[in-house]
């Protein structure tokens, strides 16, 4: 796709909300989708982010409604935005209700289904804004000071609790007043930094009276505590819950600090008394992840998703239930070898419903509360990904596929699966279809791996074409049917490429054994499961064995990096992104040090400890020697997580030894590619280099 096209299609409007009349950038121009022209009917990186995201569907109090938002990407702009939409519950009607410069963010239903809530930037800071539930009388009701970051109403709505940001460590300037412009930091402890910042601010959950027009009498439920809550960098309102009587909240917290919290993945739930402004741990003694409180309709129960061991961040999420009145804890999952994303009660309290990794896919299930028994009500080659149950038992959620993104559907349990948005059809319907197999490879110890294998558009099984093994992050993340803006399979192929994904050793869909494995065994039983289904694919007459490469990002990156030094003569090229080469510099230069202890097994001084030295035994810099395919790294300056150091050692080593390399660096990125110029920049520059050293060019 021409980018000139696109950029002079793009459609500016101006803004039109205001709070309370007005608003602090009226005058920024309004993201549309694009008006593009598909040629060729292929997927490019233009087209991707021309592509709708379908987010957060919620359901009107009387069940008759849906509420939605729309987001787009502006390459122009170099910016996204997000509008919300309404729908009738069978999909019919879909109205657009907001016409803004930014994003509106965390929309609820208020007032009977009569008004929504939301959050949109005013001034410096997110805050809570009402309109009606056609959008009009926009009105601004909250003034904190730092912001509000998520909010949840209480069941009477006569009250909020929000999340907003409090202040964590000192700078040089809090201590000498005749330094006030000096910006040095004073770190005595772990965890100064934290994905992509420094570690400056901390939330808070707040309780504030609400009469539907301001708030007031704002209370921090933690007021002198150190701690994160909800937990940084990715917890938001599922981590906060109204009893329904609407006398106490739960919120999660891992209430630790510095290299205390570094090395622990213990949080727990907090009921907090409003009337009496106690708290009480209401998970105390249980060592692992506690996290996504929701009660039942009437408070007798809580459930919540719950990890056992500390320090193990991909642990089996179990479903437990508490009963209210006696404290009694369940792990109604006990007996279900998967793990859990996330759940919704049922209206009658009966059934949870859940969504997890399931042999390659995310189906939707139900488990009955009391038997323990776990039925799928949606299954197909989908991933399902959001759980809203209505009153009538049917459930309301995103799906979406290798083949395309989010929309919302209807699930009717034993029944039909309803589409209910098609904000992507049209588009779509321009692209040529591509083709999606289900292999199960043989692995070297004998088991069998699920991996998916994406075809290019126009397939010809006569003709043979360059493939590029994908490696998965996480490293224990799905290989499932997800769509992403960043590792678009679908996309790869639609340039001319058959994708190789293996659901490897270390991901969860396969039972706790599968997922597990890869702890302490990097550069072990998943590089070979890697390799297997390479030689696996190598064997159809349509690969070109000579023209095969690899990419990953994170673990995916290591993986790279790994591969490249044994690989035998299999890969053409390799690109990695984020990605750990120097497993000793990376145990010293990351953040969540329980991360590292759990999956490197722990120090690499600790000369006795024989899973670690294994791991570090194992580090890819440790086979620099044996690199001979062109290679490719890209990097953000803002990672935290694996800084990018990592891959301009990478990088460096491969040019010394006189390995061809290219680098990308992104200074204002973190451990993702986000904004939408570098995004695209970051897509072309992928396919230039693989294009360069898969696709041989005929001699002239």
């Amino acid at each position: 796709m021409n980018f000139s096209k696109i950029m002079a299609s793009l459609v500016v409007l101006s803004a039109t909300a205001a709070c309370n009349n007005s608003t602090t950038d009226d005058e920024a121009p309004i993201i549309e989708r694009p008006e593009v022209t598909v040629e060729d009917g292929k997927l490019t990186p233009e087209l991707l982010f021309a592509l709708g995201r379908v987010t957060d569907p919620k359901l009107s109090p009387d069940g008759s409604h849906i509420l939605y938002g729309v987001g787009y990407e502006s390459i122009e702009q170099n910016k996204s935005n997000r509008e919300l939409w309404v729908m009738n519950v069978d999909g019919s009607e879909p109205t657009r209700i907001t016409r803004t410069a930014s994003s509106e963010q965390n929309a609820v239903w208020i007032d009977g289904g009569k008004k929504i809530a939301f959050l949109y930037r005013e001034g410096d800071a997110m805050q809570i804004f009402t309109m009606n539930a056609d959008g009009t009388d926009r009105r601004c009701v909250s003034k904190v000071e730092n912001g509000v970051d998520g909010f949840v109403l209480s069941p009477d709505e006569k009250k909020i609790l929000f999340i907003s940001q409090v202040k964590a460590f000192d700078k040089a300037g809090d201590i000498y007043s005749d330094l006030p412009k000096s910006s040095g930091r004073l770190i005595d402890d772990l965890m100064y930094k934290h994905w992509d910042e420094w570690v400056e601010t901390i939330p808070h959950p707040f309780i504030a009276d609400f009469d539907g027009s301001q708030l007031t009498g704002i209370t921090d439920i933690m007021e002198g505590e150190p701690y994160e809550a909800p937990m940084k960098p990715f917890g938001g309102v599922e981590s906060l819950a109204w009893a329904p009587d609407g006398k106490s909240v739960v919120y999660v917290s891992r209430k630790k600090t510095g290299m205390e919290y570094s090395l622990s993945t213990n949080s727990d739930l907090y009921q907090y008394d409003i009337e009496q402004k106690t708290t009480r741990n209401l998970t105390e003694g249980m060592m692992g992840y506690d996290t996504n409180p929701i009660f039942s309709k009437s408070g007798k129960q809580l459930a919540w998703l719950s990890m056992e061991h500390d320090g193990y961040e991909s642990d089996k999420n179990r479903i437990f239930v508490m009963d209210m009145a006696t404290g009694e804890k369940t792990d109604i999952t006990a007996d279900w070898d998967f793990s859990v994303d996330q759940i919704a009660w049922s209206a009658d309290e009966q059934k949870i419903f859940f969504v997890a990794p399931f042999q390659g896919t995310v189906p939707m299930f139900c488990i009955d509360v009391a038997s323990h028994k776990v039925d799928q009500i949606a299954d197909g080659d989908y991933d399902f990904a959001a759980v809203v149950p209505t009153p009538d038992g049917k459930v309301v959620t995103l799906r979406h596929s290798l083949s395309e993104p989010n929309e919302i559907f209807c699930v009717n349990p034993g029944k039909e699966v309803v589409k209910l948005t098609k904000v992507n059809d049209e588009l779509l319907s321009q692209l040529k279809p591509i083709k999606v197999e289900k292999k199960l490879v043989p692995t070297t110890d004998g088991k069998m791996m699920t991996t998916w294998v994406v075809f290019p558009p126009d397939f010809d099984a006569t003709k043979r074409y360059p493939a590029i093994l994908y490696c998965q992050g996480g490293p224990q993340s799905p290989v499932s049917q997800f769509w992403s803006y960043r590792w678009n399979l679908r996309l790869m192929a639609s340039q001319g490429y058959i994708i190789i994904a293996p659901n490897r050793r270390g991901l969860p869909g396969f039972g706790t054994e599968w997922n597990a494995q890869i702890s302490g065994d990097y550069g072990g039983q998943n590089m070979k499961d890697y390799l297997s289904a390479v030689d696996f694919m190598k064997n159809e007459p349509y690969i070109d064995t000579e023209h095969i490469g690899a990419t990953g990002a994170s673990y995916g990156g290591f993986s790279v990096y790994w591969l490249a030094g044994n690989h035998n003569h299999r890969f053409a090229a390799l690109l990695a992104h984020a990605g750990i080469f120097n497993v000793d510099a990376q145990y010293l230069e990351t953040e969540e040090m329980w991360f590292a202890n759990w999956d490197l097994g722990g120090a690499f001084w600790d000369k006795e400890n024989a899973v670690a030295q294994r791991s570090y035994a194992n580090s890819p810099h440790r086979f620099i020697d044996k690199w001979d395919a062109p290679i490719m790294v890209t990097v953000g300056e803002k990672d935290y997580r694996i800084l990018a150091s990592q891959g301009m050692m990478a990088f460096n080593a491969a040019r010394l030894r006189g390995v061809p390399a290219r680098m990308l660096v992104f200074p204002d990125e973190n451990h993702w590619i986000l904004k939408p110029q570098n995004a695209v920049m970051w897509h072309r520059e992928f396919f230039r280099w693989f294009d360069q050293w898969l696709k041989p060019q005929p001699e002239k």
